[in-house]
C-alpha cells in the first residue's frame, strides 16, 4: 500500500509528469530514424490500438457503459472512406468530415433508443449491433459482399505517398496525439466531471440534476466518432476492409486493453495498447491459444489490479490534499471558538 501511495505521488508531480511526456514523445518521434520495416509495422500497430482505446475509453471509462462491439464503430468509418474513395472517386480529405458525420449519425439512431438499458442489457444490444454491421456488410454489393472493398488509394501528404512506412507511423503518431488531447480535455471539462459522477453514481447524478440519456448519448457519439476517423485511416493505411474485421474478438481486444490500462485513465490506454501489441508478438507462434493468454492475463489484471496496471488517482469531483487540510483547519477553528 505503501509502494503504490509513493508511486502515486511521484507520478503525480507535475515535473515528473512533463519529463515523462518529454521522453516519451522524443522516443516516439526519432523511432523511425533507427528501426527497421518489422518494428515500425509493431509501432503502427501499437498507435492504431491506442486510437481505439482512446476512443472507447470515452464510452467504457468516462461513462461507465458497456460496450461489445467496437469494432463496429472503426468499420462504420471505414466503409465510408471506402466507398467515397472507390465507387465514386472522392479525396481521401474529402471523406473525412462524411465519415465523421455517417459515425455520428448511426451512433444516435442507436443510442437514443438504448441507451436508457444499463449493464448486461446495454452490452447485448452493442454487441448485436456489432453483428448486425457485419452482416449488412457482407451481403450488400457497395461494401464488396464477403471479399471486402480492396485497391483503396493511398493520399498523397506534402508530395509523400501515405504507402509510405514511416508516413503512415508519423500520420498515426499525430492522431494518437490528437486524441490524447481531446480525452484529456473532455476529462477536465464539466461535460467530463458530469460522466464521473454518472459513472460512480448515476442515480446520484441524477438527483443533482445531470441530465444522463444525454450525457450517455454525447459520450456514446464521441467515442464512435473517434472509432470511425481511425477506422478511415485504416482503411487507406491497409488499402482494403472486409467484414471479417468485425468479428467479438476484436471488440473483445479493444475493450482488453481499456481494461487493462485503467478504464478513464489516459496514459493507461497507451500503456495498455503497446503491452497488448508486445505480448500479441511474443505469443504470435503460439496461434489461436494467444487468446487464452489474455483471458488469464485479463483475471489476474482483475484478481490484483482491479483499477488497471496505471497508478490510481483521486476522482477529479473529490477535495485535493490541500482543500482537506484548509477544510479541517477551518472545522478545528469554528470548533475552539
Amino acid at each position: 500500500m505503501k509502494q503504490s501511495t509513493s508511486l502515486r505521488a511521484f507520478l503525480g508531480k507535475r515535473s515528473t509528469q512533463w519529463t515523462g511526456i518529454l521522453v516519451v514523445l522524443i522516443f516516439a518521434v526519432t523511432l523511425p530514424l533507427y528501426a527497421n520495416i518489422y518494428v515500425i509495422g509493431v509501432a503502427w500497430n501499437a498507435l492504431f490500438y491506442m486510437l481505439l482505446a482512446l476512443g472507447c475509453n470515452v464510452i467504457v471509462g468516462y461513462a461507465g457503459l458497456c460496450d461489445l462491439g467496437y469494432s463496429s464503430k472503426v468499420a462504420i468509418g471505414a466503409y465510408t472512406t471506402a466507398i467515397l474513395m472507390k465507387t465514386f472517386g472522392w479525396n481521401f480529405w474529402a471523406t473525412l468530415p462524411v465519415s465523421i458525420l455517417a459515425s455520428a449519425i448511426i451512433a444516435c439512431l442507436v443510442g437514443m433508443p438504448t441507451l436508457r438499458l444499463r449493464g448486461d442489457y446495454l452490452a447485448i444490444v452493442t454487441l448485436g449491433f456489432s453483428e448486425i454491421i457485419r452482416l449488412v456488410a457482407r451481403n450488400l454489393n457497395v461494401t464488396g459482399s464477403a471479399s471486402g472493398i480492396s485497391g483503396i488509394k493511398s493520399p498523397v501528404i506534402f508530395g509523400v505517398k501515405f504507402s509510405t512506412p514511416w508516413m503512415q507511423y508519423f500520420i498515426f503518431l499525430i492522431l494518437v496525439i490528437i486524441f490524447i488531447f481531446v480525452s484529456l480535455r473532455l476529462k477536465r471539462s464539466r461535460f467530463g466531471r458530469a460522466l464521473e459522477y454518472m459513472r460512480e453514481d448515476e442515480d446520484a447524478a441524477r438527483a443533482m440534476g445531470v441530465n444522463v440519456p444525454r450525457f450517455k448519448l454525447l459520450a456514446f457519439v464521441i467515442g464512435s466518432v473517434m472509432g470511425g476517423l481511425a477506422g478511415s485511416f485504416y482503411a487507406v493505411k491497409m488499402g482494403s476492409f472486409s467484414p471479417s474485421y468485425v468479428t467479438f474478438t476484436e471488440s473483445a481486444y479493444i475493450l482488453l486493453i481499456v481494461v487493462l490500462g485503467g478504464m478513464g485513465k489516459t496514459p493507461g490506454m497507451l500503456l495498455g495498447a503497446t503491452l497488448f501489441i508486445v505480448l500479441q508478438e511474443i505469443f504470435r507462434n503460439v496461434g489461436n491459444s494467444r487468446m487464452l493468454i489474455f483471458g488469464i492475463l485479463l483475471v489476474l489484471i482483475m484478481i490484483f489490479r482491479p483499477q488497471g496496471i496505471w497508478p490510481d488517482k483521486r476522482p477529479s469531483f473529490l477535495p485535493s490534499r490541500r482543500e482537506r487540510k484548509q477544510l479541517s483547519e477551518r472545522t478545528e477553528t469554528h470548533g475552539t471558538g
